[in-house]
């Protein structure tokens, strides 16, 4: 099962992330999200734990605890959606409203509802 891990502290690793977890069981994998344009920690992660049961221990046993001087906010992983995917935020993100301005329909030329 997949871990959410936010508010890292940029000096936190992968192998910092797969110390801690390792306390709850066996970690398949820990991740620390770099950005590609700063190659710094984007300040969370995740950490994959071979069982569902061994996850939930580690989500609550890990929740509100300090790492690097960071409190860890840590929960349960959702999947991405294709509007995560999207990348977003840019010129062309619409506001975080899934592009378009928000806008439905053909903005007034014949494309919209019918």
């Amino acid at each position: 099962m997949n871990i959410f891990v936010g508010n890292l502290s940029r000096e936190t690793a992968e192998a910092d992330l797969r110390q801690a977890f390792e306390a709850f069981g066996q970690v398949t994998r820990a991740t620390v999200i770099i950005d590609k344009m700063t190659n710094q920690s984007k300040g969370f992660g995740f950490v994959e734990m071979s069982s569902k049961e061994e996850a939930d221990a580690a989500i609550t046993g890990m929740s509100g605890k300090e790492l690097h001087g960071r409190t860890l906010n840590v929960s349960e992983a959702r999947p991405r959606t294709e509007n995560d995917r999207s990348g977003g935020g840019g010129r062309s993100g619409g506001g975080g409203y899934g592009g378009g301005g928000g806008r439905s329909g053909g903005g007034g030329y014949g494309g919209g509802r019918r």
